[in-house]
């Protein structure tokens, strides 16, 4: 029995050598992760965007100027480069784009006008929506935005 004990104790004794030093013995290799160099293109308004925008401020300073009672007699843009500023995403002149464009710029001009007997805010609200029906037909994003130039 004392050597069925000791066969029991070498066996075990080698199944544990066996185990402990049969299993290989992988490193962990850590990736490091590979860094990609990501370029973002930033955002370059077109030229008529740009003079847009350039509008859009001119008029939210002109409506205050209305509401506070202050009459403005300069136009500080050149409304002609609406027919010559570059258009966004390679859009173009459309007929439909080029008889409104003809139209905001008599009634924007119309409000720096002096000598007009038609009140001033109803001028200002006239060359807005003259925006808006533009912008109904040819670029419909910035609706929400020019309605909030409209004087109640």
């Amino acid at each position: 029995m004392e050597s069925y004990l000791n066969n029991r104790v070498l066996i075990v004794f080698f199944c544990s050598f066996f185990v402990l030093f049969s299993c290989k013995n992988e490193q962990k290799i850590a990736e490091e992760p590979t860094k990609k160099n990501v370029e973002y293109d930033m955002y370059q308004p077109s030229e008529m965007a740009g003079f847009m925008n350039a509008m859009y401020a001119y008029n939210v300073q002109l409506k205050q100027q209305i509401i506070a009672g202050e009459t403005s007699v300069n136009m500080p843009l050149d409304l002609m480069k609406l027919h010559s500023a570059e258009m966004s995403n390679g859009k173009g002149r459309t007929a439909v784009w080029n008889s409104f464009v003809n139209v905001f710029i008599e009634s924007q001009q119309s409000v720096a006008d002096t000598i007009s007997n038609v009140e001033l805010k109803d001028r200002f609200n006239a060359a807005i929506n003259n925006c808006l029906a533009c912008h109904k037909t040819e670029c419909v994003g910035p609706i929400p935005k020019i309605k909030k130039l409209l004087i109640q």
